[in-house]
């Protein structure tokens, strides 16, 4: 059954997109730089090594709003703040790098989101249900929170399912995604009575098909279809098909709900749609809502279908750059996109549901690090690059070299008066990718022994972390009215030698024998 809408090239649509200015032993309180005065602002603040987007701010040590924690603030020594915990004494009590999360920061975004998609809804007679997305961030604590708050959860391994169950969640409020669950996964999905699973291939399906009918058990899935709209910020992409590892397109997924209508034990409730991440606006979901609605529609020859989940991927403020649409504006806009079309079809308005992970928490982290080096380095056409290295890098924060992402970055541990000057903050790893922050400007006398803090690393640091180079991976702490607590302990040097089974017996490594190592000097 094709789409005839759908057919035809690929076509691009793009809004403008607005730039505007960026508006481990250390005591609790501020310090003065013990090393010697390096003012690096003159080297580097003229060059064009900047961005389009990046101009010089008039305070290099101005916390933007919208990218920080609501939080988030200087005291009169003009160490940064959290939830009214120091940073200063963060670092004096658990070391660095460290990931800080504002716990009342993820509660507010996790209210306030799932009160736009209600909102939204009521008016027509539909209700809305908010999946927190776990690949985003993932812990006990964080599901205690959404949950707490409101939303349910989604999952897409079994490793993830394990954490949310571990941590309380209602099964029944789960939904499971993934592209190749294996048999363990679904039988394990299936036994607890998860909520709903999203049939990604038609593998899937058959196995699936033959776990409820050996359970005798009755459960409800979707199908994840691809729409042919891909979104990123302002832009996107709607062509017939796509290139991608999820889903099926949109003429293959009417044979595909037909066979789960056919199937004992499975029960169809609806399709499932994902066109990005890192979204600004509404034109995107628009288009894409336009595409699955009609989708819908023919299916509703086969029987009832009471929920459409239009996914996520709701973008934040990673700099000043950045100009994130409200979700209320969001909410209110996909909502009457998908009103529109089912009245222009003559059909009822499913349930709608939706996945935001970064959205929720994304805002709410900050990493701390400290200064290790800094270094001007000479580029052609006589410009020079002003490099601060960190304490932590790739390993926890991939982003930037997954993505190219852009990420800002602030000394937390003083008020400088020195200009700004422009540097690329990067990692202790041996990879000339190994980039935190590409292009920022910070106080010219940046020095080692500093604590630098990046903002807006809630979302998809810790949950892609590694330990790179054998760098342990660093805590999460928790802050919450003038409290601090760790929710995640870190990874080691010494649990990563606890993983080396070649010591298993504790013998140090062999150094070779006398003939081997003969002449080596």
């Amino acid at each position: 059954m094709a789409c005839p809408r759908l057919l035809g090239t690929a076509r691009r649509v793009s809004a403008p997109l607005p730039r505007h200015p960026r508006s481990a032993q250390a005591p609790p309180a501020a310090v003065a730089p013990k090393h010697p005065f390096h003012d690096w602002s003159e080297l580097s603040a003229s060059t064009s090594l900047a961005p389009d987007w990046l101009l010089p701010p008039a305070d290099a040590n101005a916390l933007a709003e919208g990218v920080w924690p609501a939080s988030a603030h200087r005291d009169d020594d003009g160490v940064l703040w959290i939830a009214g915990v120091s940073t200063s004494q963060l670092r004096h009590e658990f070391g660095t790098p460290l990931y800080v999360v504002d716990e009342g920061e993820v509660r507010d975004h996790a209210r306030r989101t799932l009160a736009a998609f209600r909102a939204a809804a009521l008016p027509h007679g539909v209700q809305a249900r908010v999946y927190y997305a776990g690949k985003a961030f993932l812990c006990a604590e964080v599901v205690r929170w959404v949950t707490a708050e409101g939303l349910a959860v989604d999952v897409c391994t079994g490793g993830e399912l394990a954490v949310a169950l571990a941590a309380g969640a209602d099964p029944a409020r789960l939904g499971f995604h993934g592209n190749n669950k294996s048999v363990v996964e679904l039988e394990n999905a299936v036994s607890v009575g998860i909520g709903s699973i999203v049939i990604d291939s038609a593998v899937e399906l058959d196995r699936l098909a033959t776990i409820v009918e050996r359970a005798g058990a009755t459960q409800a899935v979707l199908v994840r279809v691809n729409s042919g709209v891909h979104a990123e910020t302002h832009d996107f992409l709607a062509t017939a098909h796509e290139d991608q590892k999820f889903g099926f397109t949109l003429d293959e997924a009417p044979a595909i709900v037909a066979r789960i209508r056919e199937t004992p034990g499975l029960q169809f409730i609806g399709l499932h749609c994902h066109i990005g991440s890192q979204i600004f606006g509404t034109a995107g979901f628009q288009e894409s809502a336009a595409r699955i609605v009609e989708l819908h529609a023919a299916l509703l020859e086969g029987g009832e279908i009471p929920v459409l989940n239009l996914g996520g991927g709701f973008g934040i403020a990673y700099t000043s750059a950045d100009d994130p649409t409200p979700i209320e504006d969001l909410a209110s806009g996909i909502v009457a996109a998908v009103s529109r079309e089912c009245g222009e079809r003559g059909i009822p308005m499913p349930h709608l549901a939706f996945e935001p992970g970064r959205a929720i928490v994304g805002q709410a982290g900050v990493t701390l690090y400290e200064v290790g080096t800094t270094k001007p380095v000479d580029l052609d056409g006589g410009a020079q690059r002003l490099y601060v290295s960190v304490d932590g890098g790739m390993s926890d924060n991939a982003r930037p070299a997954l993505y190219g992402a852009d990420f800002s970055a602030r000394i937390a541990s003083r008020l400088s008066p020195a200009p700004p000057a422009l540097v690329r903050v990067v990692g202790k790893h041996c990879e000339s990718g190994d980039i935190v922050v590409d292009a920022d400007y910070l106080p010219g006398d940046v020095v080692p022994g500093d604590l630098l803090a990046v903002p807006a690393t809630g979302a998809y640091c810790f949950s892609l972390a590694n330990n790179y180079n054998y760098v342990p991976r660093p805590p999460v702490v928790a802050v919450r009215e003038g409290s601090a607590r760790v929710i995640v302990r870190g990874v080691t040097i010494d649990d990563l030698l606890a993983h080396d089974a070649g010591l298993d017996d504790g013998r140090p490594a062999p150094r070779g024998s006398d003939e081997t190592n003969e002449g080596a000097e």
